[in-house]
C-alpha cells in the first residue's frame, strides 16, 4: 500500500471514520461490527490498556477515545507517528482513565470540572476563570447584597466613610508611628524630655496618628512596668490667649488648692529648674501649633524650651501644616541645638488612599462601591491635594447621587407601571432586571459626578466651555510651564503648540491666529500677555492652577468612559485627558 500523508484531506477522512468506530467499539460491550469500508483497514483482536493509540482526528472536537493494537506497517499507523508528540500524549491520557473498569471508580471520588461556585458542568475554563474574578467576588468574600433603599445600611455606610470615624488600623503611616512612638518609649525609659514637631498637609493622618501613639505609648509603659505618662492633649484653636497652654500644662504638674502669684510659665521654669517628687513624665500633644504663633513668637519659644531645663520631664509633640515652621520662628532653637525632630507626613498618593478607603470598607458586610469608582476617586484626590479627608467626603456625596438616582428612577417607575400593558410588562423584565442590578453599588458616574461637584469653580467652568483650539493653546501652556519655568515668549510657546498638534495629529492654527487665541485667553484671565513690538517677543505666563486645567479637561471624558464602562462592564478604569498625555 503506498505511504498516506497525515495532512491530506482523504487521510483526514479516513482517521475520522476509524475514530468513530473504534469509539463505537468501546462503548459498546458487544463489540459492533464496523463499516465496510474499515472492516479490512485494521484487523481488530480482543482489546486492552494496553493496546491503546492515539488518533487525531483534525477535527475542532476531536474523537480521541480509540484503541487498537498496533500493526506491523499500517499506513494509518505510519500517518500516527508523524503527530507531535504532545497530541499524542495528551489524547492517551484521556483514553487510558476512559477504558478503566467502572467498578475502580466511586461516585464520591469523581472531583467536579468547574472552576468556581456559579460554574455549571458544561462551563468553558475561559468563562470560569471570568466568573471567579468578576461575577463571584461578593460570594467569596461571604459579602452580603447591599440594599441602598435600607435606611440603616445607608447611615452604617456613611458613618464608616466620615471623617469622626476612626479606623480599627491606621494604614500607610506605619513608619511615622513607629518613629514617634520609638521616641516616646527612650524619652520615658531614660526619664529625658524631649520635643517632636509633626508637619504635613492638611488629612494627611497627623492627629490620628498621634492618637494612635497616645494609646500604644500607655499600654507600652504599664505592660514594660514603668509609671504611665500623664497625658495633655490640646488643639491650640481653643485657647482665648496663646499662653493658656501653660495654665493646662501646669494643672498635671500642681496639685488644686495652691495659689502662687507667679504666671504659669514662670511656675513651670522655676518646678523644671529644680529636682521634684514627681517620678512620671509629662506627653503634651499640640494640635495645630502654628495658632501660638505671636508677633515676638515668645509664646512658641518658651513652650520649646521647657524641654530644654534641667528637670524637665516633658515629651512635648506639636503638629501643624507648616513644613517649615521650626526654620522660620523658632531660629533660636537651633543656635541652642535644641531643636525639635521633625517628622513629616507626605501627602497620600493614589495607591495609598485606594488602599485606606478598600480597608474602611472591608470592614461592612456587603460590597458598597465598584472598585473603579474608588479607583477614580484615589486617582484624582492624590493628583489635587492628597487630602484623606475630601477623599471621604467625596465618597459620601457619590453614594448620595445613587441615593438621587433610585428616586428619580422610583418615581419614574411608578409612572411608567400604570401606562404599560402587561405584555409590554413581560417583555421589558429582563432590562428592569438589569436596571435594579445597577442600584446595587455605586459606580463610576456616580463618583465622576462627585468629583466635579467637589472640584467645581468658575476657572474650571471657563476653561469647559472654551473651543477646542483655545483649549489646547491651555494645554499647551500648561506643559510648556511644567518644570522651573515660570514665564515664556509667544514662539517659543508656539513652537510647542505645532509639537502638541503634531502628535495629536491635528491641524495647527497659523501663528497670528495663534496669537489672537492668545489674547482671548489673557482677556479671560486664563494667562497673562505682555507688551512688545513683535508678537514672537511677547513675554507669557500661566495664571491657572494646573489642577484645574487638568480637571477641567478630563471631567467630561471622566463621564464619557464611566458611561461606556457601565455598558461594557469593563473591569479596569483609566483617565485620559485631552491632550495631557502627549
Amino acid at each position: 500500500m503506498p505511504s498516506i500523508s497525515a495532512n491530506s484531506s482523504p487521510q483526514k477522512r479516513v482517521l475520522r471514520s476509524h475514530a468513530a468506530a473504534l469509539k463505537v467499539l468501546i462503548t459498546s460491550p458487544s463489540g459492533p461490527t464496523l463499516p465496510s469500508r474499515c472492516r479490512n483497514s485494521i484487523p481488530f483482536t480482543s482489546l486492552t490498556k494496553n493496546d491503546v493509540v492515539s488518533i487525531r482526528s483534525g477535527d475542532k472536537q476531536a474523537e480521541s477515545d480509540c484503541v487498537a493494537p498496533k500493526p506491523e506497517r499500517d499506513p494509518i499507523a505510519t500517518a500516527l507517528d508523524s503527530t507531535p508528540q504532545k497530541h499524542k500524549v495528551r489524547s492517551r491520557a484521556v483514553l487510558e482513565a476512559s477504558t478503566l473498569p467502572p467498578a475502580t471508580h466511586s461516585p464520591s471520588k469523581w472531583k467536579s470540572q468547574r472552576r468556581c461556585i456559579s460554574a455549571s458542568p458544561h462551563t468553558s475554563l475561559t468563562e470560569s476563570k471570568v466568573d471567579s474574578v468578576c461575577g463571584g467576588d461578593a460570594q467569596a468574600k461571604g459579602k452580603l447584597k447591599w440594599n441602598p433603599n435600607d435606611g440603616e445600611q445607608l447611615r452604617v455606610v456613611k458613618e464608616a466613610l466620615h471623617v469622626s470615624t476612626e479606623p480599627s488600623r491606621i494604614a500607610c503611616r506605619e513608619d511615622e508611628q513607629n518613629t514617634v512612638l520609638e521616641f516616646c518609649k527612650a524619652c520615658v525609659e531614660q526619664e529625658k524630655a524631649g520635643s517632636l514637631y509633626i508637619c504635613g498637609c492638611p488629612g494627611t493622618g497627623k492627629s490620628l496618628t498621634m492618637e494612635r501613639v497616645k494609646g500604644l505609648l500607655l499600654n507600652w509603659a504599664t505592660e514594660a512596668g514603668f509609671v504611665r505618662p500623664d497625658v495633655l492633649s490640646v488643639n491650640c484653636t481653643s485657647f482665648v490667649n496663646t499662653s493658656d497652654i501653660f495654665t493646662k500644662i501646669l494643672e498635671l504638674n500642681q496639685s488644686p488648692g495652691k495659689k502662687i502669684s507667679a504666671t504659669p510659665l514662670r511656675q513651670l521654669q522655676n518646678m523644671y529648674s529644680q529636682k521634684s517628687s514627681r517620678n512620671n513624665m509629662v506627653l503634651i500633644l499640640a494640635d495645630e501649633l502654628d495658632y501660638l504663633i505671636t508677633k515676638d513668637r515668645a509664646v512658641l519659644h518658651d513652650l520649646f524650651m521647657l524641654t530644654t531645663l534641667p528637670f524637665s520631664r516633658c515629651i512635648l509633640i506639636g503638629i501643624a501644616n507648616a513644613i517649615d515652621l521650626a526654620d522660620r520662628f523658632l531660629p533660636r532653637l537651633a543656635s541652642l541645638s535644641c531643636k525639635p525632630i521633625v517628622v513629616t507626613f507626605r501627602a497620600y498618593c493614589k495607591d495609598q488612599i485606594l488602599r485606606i478607603l478598600q480597608e474602611r470598607l472591608s470592614e461592612l458586610p456587603y460590597i458598597v462601591f465598584q472598585h473603579q469608582a474608588l479607583e477614580l476617586c484615589a486617582r484624582k484626590v492624590a493628583a489635587a491635594c492628597g487630602d484623606m479627608r475630601k477623599a471621604l467626603c467625596i465618597c459620601r456625596s457619590a453614594i448620595e447621587m445613587l441615593e438621587a438616582e433610585i428616586r428619580e428612577s422610583t418615581s419614574k417607575s411608578n409612572t411608567s407601571l400604570e401606562e404599560k400593558a402587561s405584555s409590554e410588562q413581560k417583555t421589558t423584565t429582563t432590562s428592569d432586571h438589569m436596571k435594579k442590578h445597577e442600584f446595587d453599588t455605586v459606580r463610576i458616574d456616580h463618583m465622576a459626578l462627585s468629583l466635579s461637584k467637589t472640584y467645581r469653580s468658575p476657572v474650571v467652568d471657563t476653561i469647559q466651555s472654551l473651543p477646542l483650539y483655545q483649549q489646547i493653546v491651555l494645554c499647551s501652556s500648561m506643559k510648556h510651564f511644567r518644570g522651573t519655568k515660570k514665564e515664556t515668549i509667544l514662539g517659543e510657546l508656539y513652537k510647542s503648540y505645532m509639537g502638541i498638534c503634531k502628535l495629536s495629529q491635528i491641524q495647527p492654527a497659523g501663528f497670528l491666529e495663534f496669537s489672537d487665541m492668545c489674547r482671548v485667553l489673557n482677556d479671560q484671565g486664563l494667562i497673562k500677555l505682555g507688551q512688545s513690538r513683535e508678537d514672537k517677543l511677547k513675554k507669557l505666563t500661566l495664571k491657572v492652577d494646573e489642577a484645574d486645567i487638568t480637571f477641567a479637561l478630563q471631567v467630561e471624558e471622566i463621564k464619557e468612559m464611566a458611561r461606556n464602562a457601565v455598558l461594557s462592564g469593563c473591569s479596569s478604569f483609566t483617565s485620559i485627558g485631552k491632550l495631557l498625555i502627549l
